[in-house]
């Protein structure tokens, strides 16, 4: 049985790609909820407009922000046969800091998600873990990117990201190579997930990732694309979830595009131009959630159906981040025809994300 190192007695409301801010309850708490003495709020840092970002640095963790995550999903081939897989690694600041110098105190959460899409195995595979950043066992480097929880692990090694999981049911030795400079997404990393000025986050993109190593063993080669978003404020409490694709197109390009949706079904942000339209839905045989699996996609006057590799690739994650969502591997068409691949995110269709 795989170790778990510190783990909450609560899960934490992280959500999925975007929005993963949570408040994880710090020791110390009095049984009306608020603090006990020595126990202080945090003031966390503000997206402003006009920060430049910096590298190697900001592939780096940004511990003053309240949330932040390095996210990998890709298709695979294995002998011929096609996979999906998604390596995420977050990372929380609690909304209360303690004056007490243990090691043991948590002065920034560690999250991971690992999942696997097989359509041989007929449903998503998956496992997470989560743990305090105490005596070297959990953490994330500020230089560059390095995470881990365990044996755990993503790190960026010059212009090629290693990704080491040992899962519960499937292993993960991957090698993501970097083939170009980070895709700043927005307004030159500023990306706005509202019409508030505290509702944004920095973000970049590394798209086109060339995929090479081991899926329980066995050789795999293909495409990836991470992201790298940090943020102290990231959705509206009108807002119940959102759409996010990220596709690699033939040819070289890539398309990011997102919508994040209110509690009364419709549209609360999307960046101009960028529209989602649900064509099929998929209903658990689980958790009865309902997802629209199959989309039409429109942005920067481009419009894409995504039809998904297999319809079960939900994503069951209570234990950790404290929600359910669908992640899934998609083929990008136009006119019937496959012009990319990629991985559709969709969330707040079980509840609407309490962040």
């Amino acid at each position: 049985m795989r170790r778990r190192t510190f783990l909450l007695a609560a899960p934490l409301l992280l959500g999925a790609r975007m929005g993963r801010g949570a408040q994880p309850e710090s020791e110390g708490r009095q049984g009306n909820g608020r603090p006990g003495s020595g126990v202080t709020e945090v003031s966390y840092a503000k997206v402003s407009r006009g920060t430049r970002l910096r590298f190697p640095r900001d592939h780096g963790a940004h511990p003053e922000f309240r949330t932040e995550w390095w996210y990998a999903t890709g298709w695979l081939a294995r002998s011929g046969q096609p996979l999906g897989f998604q390596v995420t690694f977050f990372r929380a600041r609690p909304k209360w800091e303690s004056a007490n110098p243990s090691k043991f105190t948590p002065r920034q959460v560690l999250l991971a998600h690992a999942a696997l899409a097989d359509p041989r195995h007929g449903r998503l595979r998956h496992d997470e873990r989560a743990a305090r950043d105490a005596l070297g066992l959990a953490g994330a480097g500020t230089r560059n990117t390095e995470a881990w929880i365990d044996d755990w692990r993503l790190a960026l090694d010059r212009d090629t990201y290693h990704a080491r999981i040992a899962a519960r049911d499937f292993t993960l030795e991957l090698a993501l190579k970097a083939r170009r400079a980070p895709l700043l997404q927005g307004e030159a990393g500023f990306s706005r997930k509202g019409p508030r000025p505290e509702e944004a986050s920095f973000y970049y993109s590394r798209p086109q990732l060339a995929v090479s190593g081991k899926v329980d063993g066995e050789a795999v080669t293909g495409s990836a694309w991470l992201d790298h978003e940090w943020s102290s404020q990231y959705l509206a409490p009108e807002a119940a979830g959102w759409d996010w694709v990220g596709l690699n197109l033939d040819g070289g390009k890539s398309l990011m595009a997102f919508r994040i949706r209110d509690r009364q079904g419709g549209v609360y942000y999307a960046p101009p131009g960028v529209a989602f339209e649900p064509r099929r839905a998929w209903r658990s045989p689980r958790t009865g959630v309902e997802y629209p699996v199959s989309m039409r996609v429109e942005a920067n006057g481009q419009a894409y159906d995504l039809e998904p590799l297999m319809d079960d690739q939900e994503l069951d994650a209570r234990r950790s981040t404290g929600t359910i969502y669908w992640e899934g591997a998609v083929r990008a068409l136009q006119s019937g025809k496959e012009v990319g691949r990629g991985y559709l995110e969709l969330t707040g269709y079980w509840r609407p994300m309490e962040l």
